[in-house]
């Protein structure tokens, strides 16, 4: 147990008896801000293949994505339990009937034992999520909130308010669906007290887990060209440790941080370059905790 918040590791070992491993799941699906319904190009740090580096993945059955997932992990941990990550782009953006036969799809394989429902907080109607909560199945839905104020979120081309996301939030957990939210912390613009008020909004919601990482500047993306003339907050690792660590504080106690950085690959990555492991940032991000509960011993 982590001493100074609450990690992903106990929220999953609240809801599952056992080991769980999220597998990814990509099914080729867009977004409304890339399509013309809400608006076109994307947000502006956007390049999917960042955190989908198996690309061609997109094509291949549901079964058979996870199939090789298992497969991967079974090696090592045979005694392994599955999550289906719907991640890429807006895993809700589709007609609820060809959605549902997705999800079902991903549950009727063996040791597959819940969902995780990447999204955005403008693409979940009520209809789509009464059926989600009718679903046998632990399920789990993360919303790309991004940031909870509304100039940032034009700036950076998301086409939905912090508004959206409140409201998707409350509807969900009130089919007791534990939500998530994703946030990004660096955003063009966005001071130290700005994060704070984000983090502190977050905490009034009812949402179970977060997921932090740093703005990366990434190949092939809009931000790489509007970079120079923004205002973003250059970290270093050091730098972006301690600003996590202070944002814990702000954050309501029984929430999961399940990451607090993203990891690109090398050839897609122009900034941050931090060059560590997640565990070496865990164990700076652990040193500067400790060195803040110790001041507050005193």
């Amino acid at each position: 147990m982590n001493p100074y918040y609450k990690d992903y590791s106990e929220f999953l070992a609240e809801h599952f008896d056992g080991k769980v491993q999220k597998l990814s799941v990509d099914v080729g699906f867009t977004c409304p801000n890339r399509d013309g319904s809400a608006g076109t190009g994307g947000c502006i740090y956007c390049n999917n293949r960042a955190f989908s580096p198996d690309w061609d993945k997109r094509h291949t059955p549901v079964a058979e994505q996870i199939a090789r997932g298992k497969r991967f992990f079974g090696k090592k941990y045979p005694d392994m339990k599955y999550l289906a990550y719907f991640q890429s782009y807006t895993s809700t953006y589709a007609s609820p009937d060809s959605l549902m036969a997705l999800y079902n799809e991903a549950l009727d394989q063996d040791d597959i034992v819940g969902l995780i429902i990447g999204t955005r907080p403008d693409c979940m109607p009520d209809s789509l999520l009464d059926r989600i909560a009718s679903l046998d199945t632990k399920v789990f839905i993360e919303y790309g909130a991004e940031s909870s104020h509304n100039s940032t979120l034009s700036l950076i081309n998301r086409c939905h308010t912090w508004e959206a996301t409140v409201d998707a939030v409350h509807r969900t957990a009130a089919r007791g669906i534990p939500v998530g939210l994703h946030l990004i912390l660096g955003l063009p613009g966005e001071d130290e007290e700005m994060m704070t008020t984000t983090v502190e909004r977050v905490s009034s919601l009812p949402v179970s887990t977060v997921k932090f990482h740093q703005l990366q500047i990434l190949r092939g993306t809009t931000l790489e060209k509007m970079a120079p003339m923004l205002d973003i907050p250059a970290f270093t690792a050091e730098e972006y440790a301690a600003l996590c660590a202070r944002l814990l504080g702000h954050l309501r106690s029984d929430i999961a941080v399940e990451r607090f950085v993203a990891q690109a690959p090398d050839d897609m990555l122009l900034s941050p370059r931090w060059g560590l492991k997640n565990y070496q940032f865990t164990s700076l991000l652990q040193k500067h905790l400790a060195a803040m509960a110790h001041l507050r011993c005193k």
